[in-house]
């Protein structure tokens, strides 16, 4: 869940799951899930070393045969970029859309933004949304502080394995098919 999502589920005199809408009782775990992750026994699909759930993440994190097998499927669905990489503006680096300072990365430029700007009601373009490909160089968002809270509280590469011309369809079938095989 997004913070913000979480946070209504928590609002309420009577806080509820967001998923099933059960009450929830306020500093409780999941005890029987915890104990399952810690029990359930999962193999790594780069070099195939049994571990359990709870194990995963990190050996994930830090096996560069699993790091392959994620590259493998990100290759399958890759499309050939339709642009060379030199029309793509710059993704690691943004202007302020205020004052025009340079060279913040996306956590600076929120940080920058919300230390000197936060009053500022003038209608700005966001430079890391228009450094997408999928971005309006064009478009003036309305709040651009309530934009910045909610849309770069993390980096894009976090979650894009680099690549933002594999194609979603492609990707999803290429998932599907693979947990099959894997199995």
């Amino acid at each position: 869940f997004c913070t913000p999502c979480l946070q209504e589920c928590l609002k309420a005199k009577k806080p509820v799951c967001g998923v099933c809408r059960s009450t929830l009782s306020p500093g409780s775990r999941a005890l029987d899930l915890e104990k399952q992750i810690e029990t359930t026994e999962t193999t790594c699909n780069g070099c195939h070393k049994k571990m359990f759930l709870s194990k995963m993440r990190s050996h994930a994190a830090s096996c560069s045969k699993y790091q392959n097998y994620i590259m493998e499927g990100v290759k399958a669905v890759t499309k050939e970029p339709l642009h060379s990489t030199r029309s793509f503006p710059n993704r690691f680096t943004f202007p302020c859309p205020y004052c025009s300072e340079k060279n913040f990365d996306q956590e600076g430029l929120v940080e920058h933004c919300k230390a000197l700007h936060s009053m500022d009601a003038k209608q700005v373009v966001c430079p890391i949304c228009a450094s997408m490909p999928w971005g309006d160089p064009n478009y003036r968002s309305a709040n651009f502080m309530e934009h910045l809270q909610r849309r770069h509280r993390f980096s894009y590469d976090t979650f894009v394995v680099g690549d933002y011309d594999a194609d979603e369809d492609d990707m999803m079938a290429q998932v599907l098919m693979r947990s099959l095989r894997d199995k």
